[in-house]
């Protein structure tokens, strides 16, 4: 079992999985645990991930046989390799150098047993602040679609609630529980999978990050932010190319699979939204 699985899922994004990977390399040159990179890949290697990957030995390549989803895709990544942790890392993020990020998440985990789960800061390329927490604030999810279509831009009410969500409140530079963190880069604990289990494959992308942070405070797993810890993300919202509601959902695939995780997770806990660590 080594320490950390740290899983990239590919669909179509052959050069984005290449930097990711790169900054990882350089980043876990040297280090002291031991740590598996593994792409899954939903593009049954159409776009010649596999071969692309060979320069990297010690990467392991799984091909999910077709495009299954977000979090079927990574768990097909965790499964590949029993890890004390796994690491949901999105393609579209880089490692800054010299930072040893990786070592110091282990380090973090290591130090706070009973966390389950952890999403460091997330920054834009030009070093600007990301907002990846977030909080189980009903109002807030209910306009959450509108904010995808960034009607948060356009109407001021809007904006209040969207604003809440994304605790914008909160200054993030302190470590603290949050609600849920954004699955661009979240890291768990074996324990708390044996106890809880994966992604809730009824999801297939969208909100399964909010449903297994919901899950693991239901089951006594804190979820933390943890401030010092950075990654670079581009953070491309397909979901939100198109404008306009109506528009985007009859137009854009992907703001049509957001509105179906919307409303599954919605009716899957329903009764049951409630602040666990994130309410001011």
């Amino acid at each position: 079992m080594v320490d950390i699985n740290i899983v990239l899922l590919n669909y179509f994004c052959k050069d984005d999985i290449t930097r990711a990977v790169e900054s990882l390399v350089s980043d876990t040159k040297d280090c002291k645990y031991d740590v598996q990179i593994t792409v899954a890949d939903n593009s049954e290697n159409k776009d010649g991930m596999k071969e692309t990957l060979q320069k990297f030995p010690q990467v392991i390549y799984v091909d999910s046989g077709g495009n299954v989803g977000f979090g079927k895709g990574n768990v097909n990544g965790f499964k590949t390799c029993e890890a004390r942790y796994y690491f949901v890392l999105n393609r579209d993020t880089i490692i800054p150098e010299h930072t040893k990020t990786i070592e110091r998440i282990i380090a973090y985990m290591d130090a706070h047993p009973r966390i389950g789960c952890i999403g460091p800061k997330l920054q834009n390329m030009d070093g600007s602040l990301q907002y990846s927490c977030y909080r189980f604030d009903l109002p807030s999810i209910l306009i959450k679609p509108l904010k995808q279509i960034n009607f948060d831009q356009k109407y001021t009410w809007v904006k209040k609630h969207a604003d809440k969500l994304i605790m914008k409140d909160f200054d993030h530079k302190e470590t603290r529980p949050v609600d849920w963190v954004l699955g661009a880069a979240m890291v768990v604990r074996k324990e708390m999978v044996d106890d809880i289990g994966w992604f809730d494959d009824r999801y297939f992308m969208y909100l399964e990050d909010a449903d297994w942070c919901h899950s693991m405070w239901e089951a006594g797993w804190p979820v933390y932010y943890v401030h010092d810890i950075v990654i670079r993300h581009v953070h491309v919202r397909d979901s939100a190319k198109v404008p306009g509601f109506f528009k985007a959902i009859f137009k854009n695939k992907l703001a049509r699979i957001h509105a179906k995780s919307w409303v599954q997770y919605l009716w899957k806990w329903r009764g049951n939204h409630k602040y666990y660590k994130s309410k001011v």
